[in-house]
């Protein structure tokens, strides 16, 4: 029995092109109590692997998060096995905004302890006690409300290149920093104003909107499957977007374009981009935006120094990196020194707080 996945992927690259199927990429999430997570996981990796589900999906005692691609002739078995799950019958599927047939190319279903990293004592509050969710006519309202704060819960590389309109996008490497930068900086507000929240698809809303109704919030909203389903609603039923740029998204496609503004820089000229990559030189991969022009210019690379090493033969660049391990900045997102038009957005947040007061 396989359970584990056993293709490269350019191996699963190719298969996917000789098929010639439309693929659907989509995203869900449930947190629930899961038993055996274990048992859980190979039961769901069996299943999927039949129906050439292809993704990423993390299982933990507390639910499930997954982003997968499937081909599209397949949805209605995969919807019906979902079906056949007591806590997933019935579950929101995030339908990505933009198709691509290779956003996944392997599958992977990993256990881990939570589904999304918070750093969170979940013990020490009622993780159930959540925020009030609201649908895109409904958030657009609410924003418009001079009583309310919006912030974005994402990290600083997915919201700059898109967020929403006077959203707050703390300049924070991983979602656990923006909770207490977040409780810290509107502690005089949590009676007073409306704390509303997004995320991508919501479920880091989940977890957030509970935390800060057990820090005194009385007023926390979330949006409702995140931008991804903000997007679905204002697309079917004719709403004002009021999303600005592209939506960051974890698969191949890096980003779904929203609206047509470009509101972030490349990198390295400081010209309107909104591309991420990954360096060429595979003892850096750091994540970082780049033009065009700049990646025709450096080879696909964030510096002369990896330009330089790309360039080398494979066996030179691979005697390179023997014994030195992986670079810190392949763990790094846009964070750089040699990278001078990064966008800082701290002083974002700074300035949009003293507006608010």
């Amino acid at each position: 029995m396989q359970l584990y996945n056993k293709l490269s992927a350019k191996e699963r690259a190719e298969l996917i092109e000789k098929a010639g199927k439309d693929r659907l990429t989509l995203s869900f999430y449930q947190y629930a109590k899961i038993a055996n997570p274990h048992e859980f996981r190979d039961h769901l990796f069996v299943v999927w692997d039949q129906l050439d589900v292809l993704g990423r999906i993390y299982v933990a005692v507390e639910g499930i998060n997954a982003q997968l691609s499937l081909p599209a002739d397949r949805f209605n078995e995969f919807k019906t096995h979902l079906d056949t799950i007591d806590f997933l019958k019935g579950v929101r599927l995030n339908i990505a905004v933009e198709q691509d047939n290779m956003s996944f190319l392997k599958l992977k279903v990993k256990v881990r302890n939570k589904i999304v990293a918070d750093g969170l004592n979940d013990d020490s509050f009622d993780v159930t006690n959540k925020g009030v969710h609201v649908g895109a006519n409904d958030f657009n309202a609410l924003i418009e409300d001079e009583n309310t704060i919006l912030v974005d819960m994402r990290n600083h590389y997915e919201s700059e290149i898109g967020h929403f309109k006077n959203a707050i996008t703390p300049d924070v490497d991983t979602f656990r920093e923006s909770l207490d930068i977040i409780e810290d900086d509107l502690r005089d507000h949590k009676e007073d104003k409306n704390l509303v929240m997004y995320c991508t698809g919501g479920i880091r809303c989940e977890k957030a909107s509970a935390y800060f109704k057990h820090k005194g919030f009385k007023n926390v909203y979330q949006l409702e499957g995140g931008i991804i389903e903000y997007t679905r609603q204002v697309n079917e039923q004719n709403i004002e977007n009021k999303f600005i740029g592209k939506n960051f998204v974890f698969d191949e496609r890096r980003a779904e374009k929203i609206s047509d503004d470009v509101i972030a820089q490349c990198h390295q000229c400081g010209k309107p981009a909104d591309v991420h990559t990954n360096c060429a030189n595979d003892a850096c991969h750091l994540l970082f935006i780049q033009c065009d022009d700049c990646k025709e210019d450096m080879n696909n690379c964030c510096s002369v120094t990896c330009k330089e090493i790309h360039a080398l033969p494979y066996e030179e660049q691979k005697a390179l990196r023997k014994g030195q391990g992986n670079s810190n900045d392949i763990f790094k997102k846009g964070r750089a020194d040699h990278l001078p038009y990064k966008k800082d957005l701290r002083n974002i947040f700074e300035v949009l707080m003293s507006n608010k007061q």
